[in-house]
């Protein structure tokens, strides 16, 4: 028997999201020749300029040598452009690249819009810090289990040691 209840499981719950909104940004973004990870690309080259093959992997959740093969097309259809050679080769957005991008852009924005519909301003935000909550346990100590304290992020600072509370 399981130790799980998918019924009450977070995780699981995270699973379904992401599955349910990866379905719906493929489906939007095949329509303009690109998939989530070449997206992913575009955006991170478009926010950050000169990134390298491991920082855009690292960025759009895909191995080294998965983000190789997905630059290679990238480049063959002249939506990025490379500097330098190897190891220190740095990619940039070429100027072909900027209208995909923001039609794609517009296209996932409408998307999240779309998920996040039935949460306010408020509930947004708190699901946001709960995220990241949830992500710097993870990070912290990977695979270890936490105590119930609550981890400090760039959005959810440290709580005071004493509260008045």
């Amino acid at each position: 028997m399981s130790q799980v209840d998918i019924s009450t499981s977070v995780g699981y719950a995270l699973k379904r999201t992401t599955t349910a909104l990866r379905a719906n940004m493929d489906a939007a973004l095949r329509p303009l020749g690109l998939s989530v990870p070449q997206y992913a690309c575009l955006e991170l080259m478009a926010d950050q300029p000169g990134r390298s093959n491991a920082e855009l992997a690292r960025g759009a959740f895909v191995t080294r040598q998965a983000m190789h093969q997905l630059l290679d097309g990238l480049l063959q259809t002249g939506l990025v452009k490379s500097a330098g050679q190897g190891r220190a080769q740095r990619f940039t957005l070429a100027p072909e690249g900027h209208k995909p991008l923001k039609a794609a852009s517009a296209t996932i924005a409408r998307i999240e819009e779309q998920m996040l519909s039935g949460l306010n301003a408020q509930r947004r935000q708190r699901l946001l810090d709960d995220l990241d909550i949830c992500t710097q346990a993870l990070l912290t100590n990977p695979g270890e289990q936490r105590s119930a304290d609550r981890p400090s992020s760039p959005r959810n600072p440290p709580a005071p040691l004493s509260s008045s509370a």
